[in-house]
C-alpha cells in the first residue's frame, strides 16, 4: 500500500471515530456534518472529500463499530473454555457496546431507519453474521450437553433483543454498576439455555 492511501485511510479511521463520539454524544440526528468536521479542525467541505454525505459517514461508522465488536466476539468465541464461560464473555462485550457505543449501537438496531437500499443488504448481512455467533455458541452447549434447548435461534433472539434493550434504560448512576448488571445478564440467560 502506498503512503498516500495509508494516510487517506487513517484520515478515514480518525473521521470515523470523532463521528462515532459525535453520535454518541449528540444522537443521530443531533450529529451534523458541520460538528464532525469542527472536531477534526477540518471544513465541512473536506469532509465530503473522505465521505459523499451524512448517510454515507453514518453507514461506515456502523461498519466499523459492528466489525470491532464481531473481532470481540470472535475472540470470545475462539478462546478455550465450555459453551457456557464462552457465552459469558460474549454476553460481557455485547452489553459493552450497547452501553458505550449507545448511539451508534442504534444504527445497528434500526438499519432500516438510517441506510438507503444499497446500504442496507450489507449492514443485514453484517447483523446476520454477528448473530451467528451466538447460534455457533448456542449449538456448541447443546452438543456437549451443557445446553437443553429445542429452539435455539428463538433463545438467541430473546437473548440479543433483551441485551439490545439495555442501553433504553441502563444509568451508569442506576442501582446496579456495569458489572453487576452483565452478571445478573449472564446468571438469567443462561437459565434460558438450561
Amino acid at each position: 500500500m502506498k503512503l498516500s492511501e495509508r494516510k487517506t485511510l487513517k484520515k478515514k479511521e480518525q473521521i470515523l471515530m470523532t463521528a462515532i463520539a459525535v453520535v454518541n454524544k449528540r444522537g443521530y440526528d443531533g450529529a451534523t456534518m458541520e460538528e464532525i468536521a469542527a472536531e477534526l479542525l477540518m471544513t465541512k467541505g473536506s469532509l465530503y472529500y473522505y465521505f459523499k454525505n451524512k448517510g454515507d459517514l453514518m453507514y461506515e461508522c456502523h461498519k466499523f463499530v459492528l466489525s470491532d465488536a464481531m473481532g470481540a466476539l470472535e475472540m470470545a468465541l475462539n478462546e478455550e473454555g465450555t459453551a457456557e464461560e464462552i457465552l459469558r464473555r460474549m454476553i460481557s462485550s455485547h452489553i459493552d457496546y450497547a452501553i458505550e457505543e449507545k448511539e451508534t449501537n442504534n444504527l445497528i438496531i434500526e438499519p432500516h431507519r438510517f441506510f438507503d437500499e444499497e446500504q442496507l443488504g450489507p449492514v443485514l448481512q453484517l447483523r446476520k453474521k454477528y448473530s451467528s455467533y451466538f447460534d455457533q455458541v448456542i449449538e456448541k452447549g447443546i452438543a456437549s450437553g451443557e445446553f437443553q434447548v429445542d429452539e435455539p435461534i428463538f433463545v438467541r433472539m430473546m437473548i440479543l433483543g433483551a441485551m439490545n434493550w439495555i442501553q433504553q434504560w441502563y444509568r451508569p448512576d442506576g442501582r446496579m454498576t456495569l458489572e453487576e448488571l452483565k452478571r445478573n445478564f449472564e446468571e438469567y440467560i443462561l437459565k434460558l439455555l438450561k
